[in-house]
């Protein structure tokens, strides 16, 4: 597919998908790709006869629409967030949890991809902060749309690459190498549940105390929708809690009750409600 064809055939679908040009700028090649494999299994001969077919045929269009989901992901992607992670905010967000007399601090990947994050996140935990607040225990829900990503990250075993930005402690220590793959040991997945789940559409049941949504709603979506699921976001996240987004990211005009934690990392906390119970 030539550059102009794709770059016609993603703007006119956008507004359909509710997704916006500068996500899927630096990724269209990828995805041009994905749809030239999917004319190939329809049959058909070029973009105009994959416009003509989305017409006619509506069953189509979520199928482009994740073909344009493009993830990436490894363990400690953006060593400065989860340095900051663990330094500051799960430290915090652990304490207060410890002193309202909670057991379990709970945190939610939105956008897991193959589950590299949510265990970084146990990893984390358990090298550092599981000494330090030995009556709490971490839960992390990571959810994705991608089956396929899902049954990925339910098996726990990766690529010697995906690991390679690990302190090298803790990769010798979470993972056991099986069949020239990586896999993460039973403790380390333990503290992680894994869902289908599209934030589009549906959210978790309960509330978080810390929220990542990097990489996928502030970067694919367009503004009206990024609102929409921020205000989704936010009604899961307990007063005083964090969310993480992209560190090349930016939250959409007009969003009230949040204030910046830190602008390095992207970390935001949820403003305190007088009114407001912890969950």
């Amino acid at each position: 597919m030539k550059d102009a064809e794709g770059v016609s055939l993603l703007q006119w679908c956008m507004p359909k998908l509710r997704l916006r040009w500068p996500g899927l700028r630096k990724v269209r090649r990828i995805v041009y790709k994905r749809i030239d494999r999917r004319l190939k299994e329809l049959g058909l001969s070029g973009v105009d006869a994959y416009r003509s077919y989305l017409e006619s045929h509506p069953a189509e269009w979520p199928v482009l629409d994740a073909l344009c989901w493009i993830p990436v992901s490894r363990f400690y992607r953006d060593k400065g967030v989860f340095q900051h992670l663990e330094q500051e905010v799960l430290y915090q967000l652990s304490e207060a949890a410890a002193i309202r007399g909670e057991k379990e601090v709970w945190c939610w990947s939105l956008g897991c991809a193959s589950g590299e994050e949510p265990y970084t996140l146990a990893i984390l935990w358990r090298h550092v902060l599981a000494s330090r607040f030995p009556m709490v225990e971490i839960r992390i829900l990571a959810t994705d749309v991608d089956p396929q990503a899902i049954e990925r990250a339910s098996r726990g075993c990766y690529p010697e690459h995906s690991i390679r930005d690990l302190p090298q402690d803790w990769r010798a220590e979470a993972f056991v190498v099986t069949n020239e793959e990586f896999c993460l040991k039973a403790e380390y997945r333990q503290p992680v549940i894994f869902r289908l789940q599209d934030i589009r559409e549906t959210t978790p049941e309960g509330r978080f105390d810390l929220i990542l949504c990097r990489n996928v709603v502030f970067t694919y979506f367009d503004s009206a929708l990024q609102l929409e699921i921020l205000q989704k976001i936010l009604d899961k996240l307990i007063s005083g809690g964090a969310l993480v987004i992209g560190r090349t990211e930016y939250l959409p005009e007009g969003v009230a009750g949040l204030e910046l934690w830190s602008k390095a990392t992207r970390v935001y906390r949820k403003c305190y409600k007088i009114e407001e119970g912890f969950r």
